[in-house]
């Protein structure tokens, strides 16, 4: 890592340790090096910065939306941090190569399948792309949720520091079995992830995903922790 990254990363988490009170000792289960999925859910401008200085120094990339690159200073910033562009909306092609080239080379790419911001941290419904990064990887995945920075904004016009929770899940593979991957199997198989995240949230964060009784692992394998 060169001396421009860690000058950013050592800024913004200490930055982001000044305004927030962040929970981060359940990252001690994040394995130190991939090929791994972390599957994530996404709140607000927080969840990025907080969660790759903080992942620091595992090889980590991750797919963020192409818009950022719009902006220059935002493109400088995950272009120093290796931010795979996700062009929202389409198949693209293209991220999810680099997103399996990722893995292959031993790296942590983290996937948010809500697509979007949800401003008020319940759970959206999770588009099926990751589906095929995990399947043609066969890499495991990793669910990962954080919740309380949604209060961010209200907290520091009150001058008050922000409860930023993290929890981490269980590992688990993405299994087809026998099945011909129609897009309803797929439609299922990113159900069966996003109520992996689910399980995780308090149930006022579960939003699309608040009948956690209606949650099947016809397509989860799980497997031991790797740290």
């Amino acid at each position: 890592m060169n001396l421009a990254s860690r000058t950013v990363n050592f800024t913004i988490k200490r930055l982001t340790r000044m305004l927030c009170r962040v929970y981060d000792s359940p990252l001690k289960q994040i394995p130190y090096q991939g090929p791994l999925i972390l599957v994530v859910n996404h709140i607000n401008f927080l969840d990025i910065p907080v969660l790759y200085t903080h992942l620091q120094p595992r090889p980590l990339t991750g797919l963020i939306k192409s818009e950022t690159w719009d902006n220059p200073a935002m493109a400088y910033l995950f272009d120093l941090w290796g931010g795979i562009p996700l062009r929202r909306g389409e198949a693209d092609l293209e991220a999810i190569h680099l997103a399996l080239a990722a893995l292959k080379q031993g790296k942590i790419v983290a996937i948010a399948p809500e697509g979007t911001r949800s401003g008020h941290g319940r759970l959206q419904p999770g588009h099926p792309g990751l589906v095929t990064v995990a399947l043609h990887s066969g890499a495991p995945l990793l669910p990962l949720v954080y919740y309380g920075n949604e209060s961010f904004r209200d907290n520091l016009s009150r001058l008050k520091r922000t409860d930023f929770y993290i929890k981490v899940g269980q590992p688990f593979t993405l299994q087809a079995r026998e099945a011909s991957v129609t897009r309803a199997v797929r439609k299922a198989m990113i159900d069966e992830i996003m109520y992996r995240l689910a399980g995780l949230l308090p149930p006022e964060y579960r939003g699309s995903y608040a009948n956690t009784a209606a949650a099947t692992q016809n397509y989860l394998k799980f497997v031991e922790p790797q740290v």
